[in-house]
């Protein structure tokens, strides 16, 4: 559906993954008129938002993001109640691992009062049998996985509610500055003008930043994103459905819980792969194993050998009730910034949103509060996210 060069809203938001469906939802939810702006379609497959099967977790060592994760949780059950979809799947998670340190994810949770257990190897071998452990386990039933997929639907949904509008198959080659606020052009020529502009690019931003119309200072604030190629494996589950039914909630529970294992030489995590591949198997991968690539249009799709036969021999090794040969494989993309916190910062009307693509899906909503809070300048965001606080790049 093209716009007319005429058309003219309060905010253009551009990128209809979980950021950007996010902030859209916010905005057109308190009144305002907003367009976003998709280059492909919702949550597309060579995105950030795809797929069923994104970790939910309160385990952080800095006690800042497990309270933003409370405070997501509750706008995420509002999303739920608001949608009438279930988004968030209860399986629960354990971490372990040296470069883990469970007995510090421990004393965060216990500081902000969430249901946790640490075990000993042993004793979390014995309610998880199919896991070799290799420390001390945290154990916080509370995790989950989120249905991103479900979730940019649900928000785009709500938010053409609100009376925004969608358009997909826009590209976004440029925005410029006008008397009025922003003019923002496709790579076929269409334009939609704004007096207010989002960018949730994902992977897509860094390709980006030459032609947002940007101070120059802001952008040389800007951190140094990095964009990976991912890869994600899924591998049959070797005696049970991996608890598809129970949700793996109970603590006598041999349901598959999310993981996230920081070993010597590999940091991996895992989770329920859902319908991605299924509902047969766990989803496993190594973080930040994948290649960089400068932005999201030098990905090719092809999974990495190298890659695979990490990720196949860390199976083999410390996930005995897995069939070590993966039965499907895909690809996704991490956008991060050096201490991987998130972007969050505007100049002259003009906000930029980088959530950080290895661990934000689970502050999804929250991000789009946000977002709208600084777009509007109705509220306050983090100042480790804005560029021109002088702690954004240490804390």
């Amino acid at each position: 559906m093209p716009a007319a060069p005429s058309d003219t809203s309060d905010f253009v938001v551009v990128g209809a993954g979980l950021a950007g469906a996010a902030t859209a939802w916010q905005l057109a939810a308190r009144g305002h008129q907003v367009t976003l702006l998709e280059r492909s379609i919702p949550a597309a497959h060579d995105g950030s938002s795809h797929g069923s099967a994104r970790i939910f977790r309160y385990a952080y060592p800095d006690p800042f993001y497990t309270r933003a994760v409370l405070e997501s949780k509750a706008l995420w059950d509002g999303l739920a109640a608001a949608s009438g979809t279930s988004l968030i799947t209860p399986f629960g998670a354990v971490d372990y691992g040296p470069e883990r340190n469970p007995r510090l994810l421990a004393s965060v949770l216990a500081g902000e009062g969430i249901e946790h257990e640490l075990l000993s190897p042993a004793d979390a071998r014995k309610r998880w049998p199919q896991i070799a452990f290799d420390t001390e386990v945290l154990w916080h039933p509370g995790a989950g996985v989120i249905d991103a997929e479900g979730a940019v639907n649900a928000m785009i949904s709500l938010a053409v509610g609100h009376g925004a509008r969608l358009l997909t198959g826009w590209e976004l080659q440029s925005v410029e500055r006008t008397p009025a606020g922003y003019r923002l052009r496709s790579s076929s020529g269409e334009t939609v003008d704004a007096g207010n502009v989002v960018i949730s690019a994902g992977g897509w931003l860094p390709g980006l930043l030459g032609q947002l119309a940007l101070p120059a200072g802001f952008l040389a604030r800007l951190p140094q994103f990095t964009v990976r190629q991912e890869q994600a494996f899924h591998f049959k589950y070797r005696d049970h459905d991996g608890g598809a039914a129970s949700g793996g909630t109970g603590p006598e529970a041999t349901a598959w819980p999310t993981f996230i294992h920081k070993a010597a030489d590999i940091q991996a995590y895992g989770l329920p792969g859902g319908r991605d591949a299924g509902f047969a198997g766990q989803k496993v991968a190594e973080y930040n194993g994948g290649k960089l690539i400068p932005s999201a249009v030098e990905q090719t799709g092809e999974v990495d050998p190298a890659n695979r036969r990490r990720v196949v021999d860390y199976v083999r090794r410390y996930l005995p009730g897995l069939d070590p040969e993966p039965y499907a494989e895909t690809t996704c993309l991490f956008t991060n910034t050096p201490n991987e916190d998130f972007v969050i910062d505007r100049a002259e009307n003009l906000t930029v949103l980088s959530p950080c693509s290895g661990h934000g899906a689970k502050f999804a909503p929250l991000i789009g509060l946000w977002a709208a809070d600084l777009a509007t300048g109705t509220g306050a965001v983090p100042g480790r996210f804005r560029m021109a606080s002088p702690t954004a790049l240490t804390t």
